[in-house]
This record gives structure tokens, sequence and C-alpha cells, in this order.
């Protein structure tokens, strides 16, 4: 539209067009959310000091009572690699909304300016070279008619969610992770304690023996069976060094240091941790709700659920407003620049268009399709998910308690063992019991030491496993999910708004619609 036409029936126009687009109600399905089968009680019966009370304190592991360790989940939740790398997804994420927003307003904003220099040839009938100037801006702004834009939204607002469960996930993995490694150092320090002490045992009885055999009141046998006995103790010592080194630097990975810097911290331990007497686990239906893999597979659904609609969109034409304003000055006798700006050098045009890819040949249709794929595929992984979440639950609750059990008939046959030990050896040294009585003890004790000290840590890990599978690990934001140095490095770097300033996820339906500009 130029100059001169009449304006009412854009102002006509306008209002009814905005009025229509926001009557209509995005196309595609709404998401509907998923059932989560949970069961009303565990299927088996709780022992060994489990109950099905309320879980309290989601900061599980200092129910073992360890500062050290407190301190270490603490650090590996401040400088761990994998959750920083959680944490900018979620600044990722909450970019990604904002273009998703943007999407509402118009579209296209261009302002462009041109200064054009134009030398015509010899036999042209201008007169002489001359300057064209011009200025102008373009604007198109396609309305919503069937919900493009509100469902790119709103897959945009849920993979945000998605990314805050993903990080809180991370962090439940992480803690786990901490917790465990930490308690394998222990073990592998107790089995190296008590292998340098059985060594000490073995070796006193090898000495008798080999003076026994160098007098003559002893046969060379019992010599050669406590020398063979003490260097099979001594060969479990290297390995069980390399282990330690190896768990110590697993640990240390997972606080973002390089290897060997937490050996003095490790020094100041409390051995294994101390398990409580009683451990409330809740229900199954508390475990879907604490766990936030669960909540991450299902607003990955709804995103896709959206998609499934943004899809369908494309079947419908857009309707959009298009315009554009300018001026221009120059041409041949007249390249002053000064006319650019005088009334005479105003243009302008304004009006609706619509674009309706009728022929698509079926392509938009099969991308309805992919995309209707892909969302049963969320909602069967959302299902399959619950699935897991319920197993490893059971499998940590059965683990527990028979670990537990296993501990506690072990600490009785090492009590066993050590007495065996004594008599035997007493028995030896009064002349009632031959030396294979005393090598068969010794070797029981070590063996039945080892297991219990593996079988405690055992019960701790089954532990672990079972916070862990009941969702456990990770609390609502309160910190930053980046450090502070590297926000301020990515604010010198880009210009990132407020993004950068921890804000609070929406709460229950709400969505996130402000644009970040």
């Amino acid at each position: 539209m130029t100059r001169g036409f009449d304006m009412k029936p854009v102002r006509i126009f306008l209002p009814a067009l905005a009025a229509l687009a926001a009557a209509c109600a995005p196309v595609g399905p709404d998401f509907v959310k998923p059932d989560a089968d949970a069961a009303g009680q565990w299927s088996q019966e709780l022992t060994q000091g489990l109950e099905p009370a309320p879980q309290g304190d989601p900061d599980w592991w200092t129910y073992f009572n360890d500062p050290v360790l407190n301190g270490l989940v603490d650090e590996a939740r401040e400088r761990n690699n994998d959750l920083q790398i959680a944490g900018l997804r979620v600044l990722e994420a909450r970019a990604q909304l904002g273009i998703a927003v943007g999407g509402q307003y118009p579209q296209v904003q261009v302002a462009a300016g041109e200064a054009t220099y134009v030398s015509p040839p010899n036999h042209s009938i201008l007169p002489s070279n001359y300057w064209q100037y011009g200025l102008a801006a373009n604007a198109s702004w396609e309305f919503d008619f069937w919900g493009r834009f509100k469902r790119a939204i709103e897959s945009a607002d849920a993979a945000y969610l998605a990314s805050i469960a993903g990080y809180d996930q991370v962090q439940l993995v992480l803690t786990a992770a901490v917790v465990d490694t930490y308690t394998l150092v222990r073990v592998t320090e107790e089995q190296l304690r008590i292998a340098q002490e059985n060594l000490k045992l073995q070796q006193r009885s090898y000495d008798i023996a080999e003076v026994l055999y160098r007098n003559g009141a002893d046969s060379e046998l019992d010599m050669q069976q406590a020398k063979t006995l003490l260097l099979a103790t001594q060969a479990t010592i290297p390995a069980l060094d390399a282990g330690l080194v190896q768990a110590r630097n697993a640990l240390s990975t997972l606080l973002g240091q390089q290897p060997g810097l937490i050996k003095t911290r490790l020094e100041q331990g409390e051995g294994i941790p101390k398990i409580p007497q009683q451990v409330a686990i809740g229900a199954p239906a508390d475990m879907l709700r604490n766990r936030p893999d669960v909540r991450q597979a299902e607003y990955l659904a709804a995103a896709q659920n959206a998609l499934v609609g943004l899809a369908e969109a494309d079947l419908y034409p857009s309707f959009s407003l298009v315009g554009s304003i300018g001026v221009t000055s120059g041409g041949p006798g007249d390249s002053d620049f000064g006319d650019l700006f005088s009334t005479d050098a105003l243009t302008f045009s304004i009006g609706p268009q619509f674009v309706w890819p009728f022929l698509n040949y079926g392509r938009i249709k099969n991308n309805i399709r992919v995309q209707d794929a892909r969302l049963q595929q969320a909602l069967v992984n959302y299902r399959e998910t619950v699935l897991q979440a319920a197993r490893e639950a059971e499998d940590a609750i059965a683990g527990f308690i028979g670990a537990r059990a296993q501990a506690a008939i072990l600490a009785e046959t090492v009590t066993s063992a050590k007495r065996s030990n004594d008599l035997s050896t007493l028995r030896y040294r009064e002349g009632f019991s031959d030396y294979q009585r005393v090598l068969d003890a010794q070797q029981a004790l070590f063996s039945q030491q080892q297991r219990l000290v593996t079988a405690q840590g055992d019960v701790v890990s089954n532990l672990i496993a079972l916070y862990k599978a009941l969702g456990n690990g990770w609390q609502e934001q309160d910190t930053p999910r980046v450090d502070p140095e590297t926000v301020e490095t990515m604010r010198q770097r880009t210009d990132w708004g407020e993004l950068l300033d921890e804000q609070a996820p929406p709460e229950g339906d709400e969505m996130w619609r402000e644009p970040d500009w």
C-alpha cells in the first residue's frame, strides 16, 4: 500500500486478524501426563533396619557421621566437571527458550541502507554519472493462527525443565559415586591393614618353624608350608596397594582434581563408613516423586508432544502482515544526499499476505508422523524409566538385606577363626597337634577377615545404591549451577544479559514467557 491509500481497511483488518489468531487453539495433541504405576508397598519384607517410614534429610551421606566424607561431597558438587557441564546445559536450554519466545514477535525486522554510484555507458540516454541513496526498514509478522509459536514455546519450556532435572540427576549420580568410591578407599585400606597384621603373625610362625627345622626338631615340610602361606599373603599386598591408588585417583577425578592430591586428606579418615541402625526408605510412590530421571523423562515427552503440534501447523496457511518504509533520493541530474530527508523521498507499503505449501508431496504429513513416532518413543521411555526405577530400588533393598545378614554371620566367623587360631597355636606348642592345624587356622583367619571387610563394604555400597535408587542425593538449587569464575568468563565473552543470574525454575505448570532481550 502506498501514500494516499485509504488506511481504514487496514485499521479494520489488523484487529480482526489478531482476534482471530488469539481465538484459534493450537493444533496438535495437548500433553497428558503419563501414569506412573507405583506399587503401594515394597514387594519384599523389610528387615535389617529398613522401615517404610518417610525419608528424612535428603543429605543421606551425613548419616555416616564422617566429616571427611561430608567435605568431599561438598567439594565434588563445587568442582566436578560433569556437573559443570550439566549446569551449562541448563543455561543453553534457557537461551533456546528465549529463541522460542522471540518467535511470537515480528519475525523479520530489517534495516538497510545504500549509496550507489552509477556510471551509464556512453551511448546511454542518461546525461551523466550520478548517485542513488536509500534508507529502508522492512518487517514481517506472522500471526500464530495454528499455535505454531505456542507449541514451540511449550517444547522449549519442557526441554528447559528437562535440563534442570538432568542437572539434578547428575548431582544424584555424582553424590553416590563419591560416597561409593570413598567407601572403596576405606575398604581397601582395611584389607591392607588386615593383610599386614596377618603377615606379621605368619612371619612369626615361619620363624618358629624354620628354627625348629634348623635344630632338627621339626621337618622341612612344616617350614615350607609356613613359607608358602607367608608368601601367599605377601602376594595380596601389591594388588591391594595398586587398587588403593586407583580408588584414590578415581575420587580425585570426581572432585575435579589431579591424581595424588587427595591422599593427605584421606589420612584423616574414620575407616569404613558406619551405617545407621534404622534406614527410612518411604514408599514406592515417594521414590518416583524423588527421582530426577523420572521427571526428566516426563519433560522430554512433553517437549516432543509439542513438536507434533508444531509439525501439524505446517499443514495450514500462514498469515502475516508485511510492510516497509523508506526514503530514496538521487538519480540522473540530481544526486543530492540532502534530498534523502525531504518529505518527497518517503515511500512505504503495508499489507497482509499468506503462504500455503499445499503441494508438499506428503513431506509435511510424514514429518508429523516422524514427530508422533518420536513422541510414542518418549512415552515408552518414560514407562521404562519408571520400571527401571522400581527394579533398582527393589534390587538395592535385596542387596542391602543380604549383605547386612552376611556381614553379621561373617563377624561371628572371624571371632571363631581367631579363637581357632589361638587354640591351634597353643596345642602345637604343647605338642598335642601337628603344625598343619596352625597353618589351616591362620589361612582361615586371613580369609574370613578379608571376607568380612568385603561384606562390610558391600553393606555400605548397597545402602548407597538404595539411597540413589530412592532418588536421594540432589536438592533444590540454592547455589549457582555454574561456578562464579566460569560465569564471569562467559559474561565478559558474550552478552548474556540476566541469564547468568540464578533464577528459580517455574512452579507447577507455569511456563517461562518473558523474552530474554
